[in-house]
């Protein structure tokens, strides 16, 4: 019997360090395929929650929340954009102009996850935003964004237009905030093991190779 590893994996949507974490995982699990099952759900943290409807411009917004020079962004986007070239993710963060308010993507993962699509929204979630410059809180986009990903785009419109889903989405975030989950990405293994921060699709496969080998064990 093939042992099994759970990742709930908490990120957002406009945070580059989950997109390269999020590849990086993608890419290690397929090359442990056939030796480790594993089940893999995106869980909700907003970077900006009280980030208002029209956003903020990208360089400005790094630089009043982090304390940034605007030479700083720049040598970010540049770290960034190197390594997402070295695992396959294309960051064009000139397009990437503006960050967002992305409670209603979270809602829509949410109700992805009920229809077994959740990871391939993530997916074209994150390409849209760091790789296209589309907005991940206009509901239009979400809903066609969700399309891509094989749902159904009229359910996605009504979901978003409803409001659904926003109280599950407040007490995951609330959840992993009180287990003092504060930054992301953030990968809970097997409902009790932390891993933080973005590391490389080596460091996914050992681990994954390592928490199979334990569960198996047990």
């Amino acid at each position: 019997m093939t042992p099994s590893v759970t990742i709930d994996f908490v990120s957002d949507v406009v945070c580059p360090w989950c997109a390269l974490g999020a590849t990086a995982l993608e890419q290690a699990i397929e090359n442990v395929a056939g030796e480790v099952s594993v089940e893999l759900t995106y869980k909700p943290f907003e970077l900006n929650p009280n980030m208002p409807a029209e956003g903020e411009k990208a360089v400005e917004h790094l630089m009043r929340k982090y304390g940034r020079t605007a030479q700083d962004v720049a040598n970010g986007k540049a770290m960034q954009i190197e390594r997402g070239n070295a695992i396959g993710f294309k960051f064009d963060l000139e397009k990437r102009t503006h960050f967002y308010n992305t409670f209603d993507a979270h809602r829509l993962l949410f109700w992805a996850s009920e229809q077994g699509r959740q990871v391939a929204l993530k997916k074209i979630l994150l390409r849209a935003y760091f790789s296209e410059g589309q907005n991940p809180s206009d509901q239009q986009t979400l809903a066609r964004l969700a399309a891509e990903a094989g749902l159904d785009q009229e359910q996605a419109r009504e979901v978003l237009a409803s409001g659904a889903y926003a109280a599950e989405v407040r007490e995951l975030e609330a959840f992993y905030q009180q287990r003092g989950i504060n930054s992301v990405p953030a990968m809970v293994l097997n409902g009790r093991h932390l891993v933080s921060g973005s590391q490389s699709v080596e460091y996914y496969e050992q681990m994954l190779r390592q928490m199979a080998s334990a569960s198996a064990e047990a």
